[in-house]
């Protein structure tokens, strides 16, 4: 039978690091559903300037820690030597080179491939990591092994300026090297794959694709973070970056603060990490005067805390200015929250009429939105017939067979 290949670094290099994002969290999914799977598997790790090869229960080890990070063991020497990462992640490291069943450096890449996947193995690749010059230069080596990527969004290229200095350039080489050797590009929505396919287009290859939502499978909720009973609040998600548009959230709730007692005005829950080129707004996080009274920051949280502050919101908030597809609106409608974004063409793609699109540079139309739907929860936001939330069975029932 054939074997395929799941490129694990992009979970390996999150550990340490908080509660998955959404492009882990994919990740994730694809390693749960091939380890359900009875065909023969090996995942490759790029760690530490070497490529290990593992299997099955080295997957199974990792999918399992990564809800129990206590269980990973003691740091070996590497780990030890080199202190540029977490500390839980280097002990995850630790761990799986001692499970490795192989592992090669970059000249040996190939030929530790070509062992493991056989003369017709699938390579798969779906973190938009460890696509680098080392693994395009095995894999062309190895013209037998299919080659899969998913790709999530183009927007590094799209909007350079919400990047951290260097990232566009090195997003068009990743993009390049996948035009060149994919057999098959998986996207999350017929946006993305519009994108990126022009983005192919002017490099002078575009790869066969297919286009599967992404899947939702429902979160049993955990405890949600302290609330005050009985008051009405909002949520967004999301990493705190210039293209999620927080800044508009702040300007609909000084204008809130402005107009409403402040015992009356609703509250905003944030939930996201900080990210980057967004100084701005970090400091108005930290200034503004009613930050700590109807605005919350939480940082990042776990899936199951997430979902239990949704089930009581008024209604999720994502005035985002660029997506590939929008997680936090299925996992709102997949709670049967409302939800109000920005008309996003990836937004009408995947959610149809479910949501209120609002346009998102107006915080003033945000601000009185939010207050009706504070008073009156009984009014729906967007009025549309709820969404169909694929599953992941279904998305996966999609593109495994051509994997």
């Amino acid at each position: 039978m054939t074997t395929r290949c799941l490129d694990i670094t992009r979970l390996v290099s999150r550990i340490g690091r908080g509660p998955l994002t959404g492009i882990d969290r994919v990740e994730r999914a694809y390693l749960r559903a091939l380890l359900s799977r009875d065909d023969p598997l090996v995942l490759l790790a790029a760690v530490g300037g070497r490529f290990l090869m593992l299997d099955r229960s080295a997957g199974v080890m990792l999918d399992r820690r990564l809800d129990a990070p206590q269980d990973w063991g003691p740091m070996d020497l590497r780990a030890l030597i080199g202190r540029e990462s977490p500390a839980l992640r280097r002990r995850a490291e630790s761990d799986l080179r001692r499970a490795a069943i192989d592992a090669a450096g970059r000249r040996g890449l190939a030929a530790l491939l070509a062992r493991h996947l056989g003369g017709d193995g699938r390579y798969l690749n779906v973190g938009h990591s460890n696509l680098g010059v080392p693994l395009f230069d095995a894999l062309a080596r190895l013209p037998w092994i299919q080659v899969t990527v998913f790709i999530h969004d183009t927007i590094p290229l799209d909007h350079p300026e919400w990047q951290r200095p260097g990232m566009a350039a090195g997003f068009a080489r990743r993009l390049g090297r996948v035009g060149a050797r994919a057999d098959l590009v998986i996207y999350n929505s017929a946006v993305t794959r519009h994108r990126a396919e022009a983005q192919f287009r002017r490099r002078g290859r575009v790869p066969p694709g297919v286009v599967a939502h992404l899947g939702h499978d429902p979160v049993p909720p955990g405890d949600p973070p302290a609330l005050r009973p009985g008051h009405p609040y909002f949520v967004t998600l999301g990493t705190i970056e210039p293209r999620k548009n927080h800044a508009l959230l702040l300007d609909a709730w000084e204008t809130l603060c402005r107009d409403m007692a402040p015992e009356a005005v609703p509250h905003l829950h944030i939930v996201g990490r900080r990210g980057w080129a967004n100084a701005a707004v970090f400091a108005r996080l930290d200034t503004a005067p009613f930050m700590g009274r109807q605005v919350f920051e939480h940082g990042a949280f776990e899936d199951a805390a997430v979902a239990a502050l949704l089930r009581g919101a008024r209604a999720l908030l994502f005035p985002s200015r660029d997506e590939g597809f929008g997680l936090p609106l299925v996992e709102a409608a997949a709670a049967g929250v409302p939800a109000i974004c920005a008309p996003l063409p990836a937004f009408r793609e995947v959610m149809g009429g479910y949501p209120l699109y609002l346009d998102p540079d107006d915080p003033y139309l945000w601000a009185s939105c939010v207050r009706t739907r504070a008073a009156d929860p009984t009014t729906a936001p967007g009025g549309g017939a709820g969404p169909v939330v694929p599953s992941w069975r279904q998305h996966f029932g999609r593109v495994l067979d051509l994997t």
